[in-house]
């Protein structure tokens, strides 16, 4: 049995990346299963490889796998036979996890988050933003990380604690001192590693207390922008988990609901750098002093 944001896992994949657990009773079940290559009877949501309905999800990776996401409490895989476990699991545990997160009311973003004392901070942003060399810049300075990619917030405005590892591209993990030589790539075609967090990774979880949004800009200073009202809901809406699947999930609604209520709830920054140079410990002694500035860091 496997553990992550708060849900004993059964699976009759190995999911290497997981925690183990010696939990006996399983919220989620994963399967080897026939799966209907046309998708579901009646969608409310068809597209070119997805398909949603209330408490059903079809997804179809070319070359990798047939999945089926079903009530927040099961997924069924059939495997492309030209497939790798690899490839499988970065969707298993990725957009299908996602699936199931949503399906079980959580509002799941598209973001890392970091403990500083007892809360958490979540950082979202464009894919390419940096979002995952900071989390692990960060943890290089001690600090603990609760998720990588996708966190998910429960309706107490808490992050569940997600899989204890970062996933790099090759250049930046060689640079923070990850020895790529020991590390599994999250799919053999690119070259981007899942960087297992052996110490350093929380495992309750903690209530957030801002969220910073990270964009680039081809100037060559550092922007922060606090947001106010309204003006703090978009940035949570926009940078939610797999958006584009909670209408036919039938999830919109609530989504909006949730994303209001965390939004009324937090601190939200806009934090602008340099596309053109990263300056990392730049970045983060910006964003401690302004997390000293508000209060949540001593």
């Amino acid at each position: 049995m496997y553990h992550a944001f708060g849900l004993n896992i059964q699976s009759e994949l190995d999911l290497p990346t997981v925690p183990l657990t010696d939990q006996k009773i399983p919220d989620v079940i994963i399967e080897l299963a026939d799966i209907d290559k046309k998708g579901l009877t009646n969608p409310v949501d068809k597209q070119l490889y997805f398909q949603a309905s209330p408490n059903k999800f079809w997804l179809h990776v070319p070359d990798i796998a047939w999945f089926l996401v079903e009530e927040g409490k099961r997924i069924r895989v059939m495997p492309d036979p030209q497939s790798d476990t690899q490839s499988i699991n970065l969707f298993l545990l990725g957009s299908c996890m996602g699936v199931i997160l949503h399906q079980r009311n959580n509002l799941v973003m598209h973001a890392n988050a970091i403990r500083f004392g007892d809360q958490c901070v979540i950082f979202a942003g464009p894919s390419g933003n940096g979002k995952s060399t900071l989390a692990a810049a960060f943890h290089q300075r001690g600090y603990e990380i609760l998720s990588d990619d996708v966190s998910a917030i429960n309706d107490q405005h808490e992050v569940l604690p997600g899989y204890p590892q970062i996933k790099l591209w090759h250049d930046t993990a060689e640079q923070l001192g990850f020895n790529t030589k020991n590390l599994k790539k999250i799919r053999l075609q690119i070259e981007k590693y899942a960087c297992p967090l052996e110490q350093g990774f929380c495992k309750k979880p903690l209530p957030i207390a801002a969220m910073y949004i990270l964009l680039t800009h081809n100037q060559n200073d550092f922007v922060l922008e606090p947001l106010t009202g309204m003006d703090k809901f978009d940035p949570i809406k926009n940078n939610t988990y797999r958006m584009q699947y909670l209408e036919g999930l039938g999830l919109k609604a609530q989504h909006l609901q949730r994303s209001g209520q965390l939004a009324s709830q937090i601190n939200v920054t806009r934090i602008t750098r340099p596309d053109h140079d990263f300056q990392l410990d730049k970045l983060i002694d910006i964003l401690i002093n302004d997390l000293q500035t508000s209060g949540i860091i001593s």
